[in-house]
């Protein structure tokens, strides 16, 4: 395990009063878990733009099962790409509208292509993706 290591940081007190609030929200027990959490979305963030990266995600999609050729349309395009695709949980929100959430596996570029092409799907009517690796 690595050892901790104690910073001074030096920031606008009405800043800091915003953050406070937004570790209250979050229930953080503390600043340094908030700044822990906050430095590792950002280096993920940074490491996730390579291509290359290896990493995982989930992408969700709401839409209406109704549109036409939709639902084949989803499947097939998740055929096309089973190598990236680790799993699937669809639900059925209502008459029309269904929630799916792929969880997804392989290089960064190739999950945000995928997700990109799926989100883009005429008649899905809103899409996610969260990206992050796996080291």
């Amino acid at each position: 395990m690595s050892t901790l290591a104690r910073i001074g940081v030096a920031i606008d007190s009405e800043l800091l009063s915003d953050f406070d609030a937004y570790l209250d929200r979050r229930k953080y027990a503390n600043r340094s878990e908030g700044f822990r959490d906050l430095i590792r979305d950002a280096l993920i963030g940074e490491k996730t733009e390579k291509p290359d990266q290896p990493a995982v995600g989930t992408l969700t999609l709401v839409y209406d099962h109704h549109t036409r050729s939709l639902s084949e349309k989803l499947t097939a395009m998740q055929h096309d790409h089973q190598e990236l695709v680790v799993s699937t949980l669809h639900v059925h929100l209502d008459h029309h509208n269904c929630l799916e959430v792929l969880v997804l596996r392989g290089s960064a570029g190739q999950i945000r292509h995928f997700a990109e092409g799926i989100i883009a799907t005429k008649g899905v009517q809103h899409g996610q993706l969260v990206i992050t690796t796996t080291s």
